[in-house]
């Protein structure tokens, strides 16, 4: 539920990364607090929405998650185009995700927005057992690409909210007050105004 007198921020945020990493488990997690064993693989892309409120302000997601799959690669850019936040998914248990994490964060550099908020999530965290990539890897790469990393898993609900309420503070902090905005538009057409009336 919005606050009274907070700023809505309206934000596309898109899930990025190699099939069976767990983006849509993770999405399904935060949004209805659902998790399958097994889940179907994404065609194409899942579209959904979710609304966390802040001392700060109210931000409503546009969550797109796209398909894994190789032969779908093509149509992500058609998702992550005007995104304000990305997050990559890699599982914990596969190195070869992980490589494929950081070609899409190189992708989201090169093609994404200037002021996009990426995340690096390693999931699948309760695969401890069979960690093919370690904690420190992630967060070194994440620390050379100015984005944010945290372990998840979508299976024991392990940091699923902490991430996306990660995310929304930093739009939030990154988002203009609106009340600032419109005094500048104001003092703008004021002085317009008076330099159209009294110029001659």
């Amino acid at each position: 539920m919005a606050r009274p007198g907070n700023k809505i921020i309206q934000a596309k945020l898109v899930l990025v990364g190699d099939m069976g990493t767990g983006k849509t488990s993770l999405v399904l997690r935060f949004v209805k607090g659902q998790f399958f064993d097994n889940q179907e693989p994404t065609i194409g892309a899942a579209f959904f929405t979710q609304v966390l409120s802040l001392a700060e302000a109210t931000v409503k997601f546009d969550i797109w998650d796209t398909a894994g799959q190789e032969r779908y690669h093509s149509l992500a850019p058609m998702y992550y185009r005007g995104a304000a936040a990305a997050v990559v998914v890699y599982d914990i248990s596969s190195m070869d995700t992980f490589t494929r994490a950081k070609k899409w964060v190189q992708e989201l550099q090169r093609q994404g927005s200037q002021s996009l908020v990426m995340a690096l999530v390693a999931n699948k965290s309760d695969l401890d057992a069979k960690r093919e990539v370690a904690i420190e890897e992630g967060e070194q790469f994440s620390q050379e690409n100015g984005m944010f990393f945290t372990e998840t898993s979508a299976k024991t609900s392990q940091n699923i909210n902490e991430l996306f309420f990660e995310i929304a503070k930093r739009l939030a902090r990154a988002a203009p007050s609106k009340r600032s905005g419109m005094n500048l538009n104001n003092e703008a057409r004021d002085r317009r105004r008076k330099l159209f009336c009294c110029s001659g």
